[in-house]
């Protein structure tokens, strides 16, 4: 198989798994640490916002490449069976359908708020210093 192919199939397979960490997290049968362990993982994979930009050399990438999927592993391993079965089968349903354009502003804009408030209570702090 050659590498590009290989690195498409590889990332495809991380989608899904998001998607199923994702639908595991949002499951009332899942156990509260893993819920919000699962949470800050989706959330994380589904950011535009990393931890460790991108543009840093070696170090931008180690984030996607080890640690999202350490993080994916292990909430996938200690979910129970019957929660994960059913956040499979909501994920294989979710693939079928088309994205949505209007979700990814929405996702955009609330990291754009946030970003927004942070500076301005970093700000507001800076200011009171002075």
């Amino acid at each position: 198989m050659p590498f590009i192919q290989w690195l498409k199939h590889h990332a495809r397979q991380l989608k899904q798994q998001t998607l199923v960490v994702y639908f595991a997290a949002r499951d009332p049968q899942m156990p509260l640490l893993l819920k919000l362990l699962a949470l800050f993982i989706a959330a994380y994979a589904l950011s535009p916002i990393d931890l460790i930009p991108d543009f840093i050399p070696v170090l931008g990438y180690l984030d996607d490449l080890i640690l999202l999927p350490l993080g994916i592993a292990l909430v996938l391993r200690f979910t129970p069976i019957h929660v994960l079965q059913r956040a499979r089968d909501k994920a294989t349903e979710t693939e079928k359908q088309p994205s949505s354009r209007l979700m990814a502003a929405f996702v955009i804009g609330v990291w754009l708020l946030l970003a927004a408030l942070m500076f301005g209570y970093g700000y507001r702090l800076w200011s009171t210093r002075q």
